[in-house]
C-alpha cells in the first residue's frame, strides 16, 4: 500500500463513554492514524485529551455535525493530509478497518475512476441491522439493498452507491478540494446525503466495501408487533425528528428535477405521515411534541428554512 497520511474526525455531544470507545478504537487501528479532530458540541467539556495528536474544538453552543465537518477538511487539507475519515461519537471501527478502505481504495482508484467516499458496512450490534448507503431515483433517496444483494450473490466486495453514512466514511481530500465543503446550514441530517450526492455530480465515486465493519448504533430501537408482524422501529427525540424531516425533505425537493419534484413532494408527506402514525401507536414520550417536530420540519423543509432552528 502506498504510505498516506490519514486524520479522523470524530463529533461529540454529551457522551464522554462513547467519544472515548471511539477515540481508542481509531487509536487501535492497525494502519495507523496521525491526528484526531474533535468537535465537542456539549454544554461541558466531556473530552480531555491531553495528547499532541488530538485536536478538540469545545463549541459549547452546538454548532452542528455540518460544521464540524467542513472545520475538519479545512484543517486537515491546511495540515497536507490525504485523507479524513469521519466519526459519529457512537462508532466503533474494527481494527483493520481502515486498512481495508485502504487497501480497497488503492486497488480500484485510476485516473478513470476517482473516489471521493469509501465507507464500511455498518452494524448496530443491539439489532444486527445493516446500515446501507442509498440511492437518488430522480424523486426521493432510498437504501441500496439491492444492490447489497446483488454484489454478495456474485461474491464481489464492494458496491457503490450514491451516499454513506456520514460515519465511517473515508473522503478523498483531493477530490474535496473540487466541490463545496459539507453544509453547515443542514445542521444535523442529511448532511451525509447532500456531500455524497454533490460528489456524485461531480463525476466521483462513492463506495461501501462489505469486508470493512464498522459498529454504530442508530437512535434507540424496539421491537414493536403490527398485524402479528414484528420488527424493529427506532425511536428518535423530537429534535431529531424535526431535522430529519426537514433536511430529507429540502435535499429531495431540491434535487428532483422537472416532474420529479412533484413526486418528491408527494413522497415526503408520505413519509411523514407514516412517522407520525409511528409515533402515535408505538412511540410511549412526548407524542404531541414529536408530531408537531414532524410536521414542522416538514415545512420548514418545503419552503427552504434551514440552519439551526431548534435546539
Amino acid at each position: 500500500m502506498k504510505k498516506k497520511k490519514v486524520a479522523a474526525y470524530i463529533t461529540v455531544y454529551e457522551d464522554a463513554v462513547s467519544a472515548t470507545q471511539c477515540i481508542q478504537a481509531i487509536k487501535s487501528q492497525s494502519f495507523p492514524v496521525d491526528k484526531i479532530l474533535i468537535l465537542d458540541n456539549s454544554s461541558e467539556r466531556v473530552i480531555e485529551h491531553q495528547h499532541p495528536d488530538v485536536l478538540i474544538l469545545h463549541c459549547p453552543e452546538n454548532l452542528g455535525i455540518g460544521y464540524g465537518l467542513s472545520w475538519a477538511i479545512i484543517k486537515a487539507l491546511d495540515w497536507n493530509y490525504d485523507f479524513i475519515w469521519v466519526f459519529d461519537q457512537d462508532s466503533v471501527p474494527s481494527v483493520n478497518c481502515l486498512e481495508i478502505l485502504l487497501d480497497t481504495y488503492f486497488d480500484l482508484i485510476t485516473d478513470n475512476y476517482q473516489i471521493g467516499i469509501i465507507a464500511p458496512t455498518v452494524v448496530d450490534t443491539r439489532t444486527n441491522c445493516i446500515a446501507e448507503g442509498v440511492i437518488f431515483n430522480g424523486s426521493y433517496f432510498s437504501s441500496c439493498k439491492p444492490e447489497i444483494l446483488k454484489y454478495e450473490l456474485n461474491n464481489q466486495s464492494n458496491y457503490e452507491c450514491d451516499a454513506p453514512i456520514t460515519s465511517g466514511s473515508l473522503i478523498n481530500l483531493t477530490v474535496a478540494k473540487q466541490i463545496d465543503l459539507p453544509r453547515s446550514d443542514l445542521f444535523i441530517d442529511g448532511i451525509d446525503i447532500d456531500y455524497g450526492w454533490r460528489l456524485k455530480q461531480h463525476g466521483f465515486h462513492n463506495l461501501i466495501v462489505l469486508k470493512a465493519i464498522m459498529y454504530h448504533n442508530f437512535g434507540h430501537p424496539q421491537e414493536v408487533t403490527f398485524l402479528k408482524n414484528k420488527k424493529i422501529i427506532y425511536i428518535y427525540s423530537s429534535l431529531r425528528h424535526y431535522y430529519i424531516c426537514r433536511n430529507h425533505t429540502y435535499i429531495e425537493t431540491r434535487y428532483a428535477q422537472g416532474f420529479y419534484r412533484l413526486v418528491s413532494v408527494g413522497y415526503r408527506i408520505k413519509y411523514l405521515l407514516y412517522t407520525i402514525a409511528k409515533i402515535i401507536l408505538f412511540d410511549a414520550d412526548e407524542k404531541l411534541i414529536k408530531v408537531w417536530a414532524c410536521l414542522l420540519g416538514t415545512y420548514h423543509g418545503l419552503i427552504g428554512k434551514l440552519g439551526k432552528t431548534v435546539g
